[in-house]
């Protein structure tokens, strides 16, 4: 969560309001998506890009062990 966050999990207004503003504006690049190439299409690049989410932490860590190791490969 972020700095915005009560001690009881509570979202701050700040960060609902911050939330909303992305879910609005994910609707709306979603909305524009499917508009100019399809459902299959919005939902494969919302997929790719969940997965590059999760995925990212990997990433950085793989780019973070090749510098302190030269004979690691970054990504297998």
């Amino acid at each position: 969560m972020s700095e915005n966050t009560t001690t009881n999990d509570t979202p701050s207004p700040e960060e609902t309001a911050s939330k909303d503003a992305f879910f609005a504006q994910l609707a709306a690049v979603s909305d524009a998506m499917i508009a100019a190439h399809g459902r299959d299409f919005a939902m494969g690049a919302h997929l790719l890009a969940a997965r590059y989410i999760a995925e990212s932490d990997a990433r950085t860590k793989a780019a973070v062990e090749s510098l302190t190791s030269p004979t690691k490969p970054v990504l297998e």
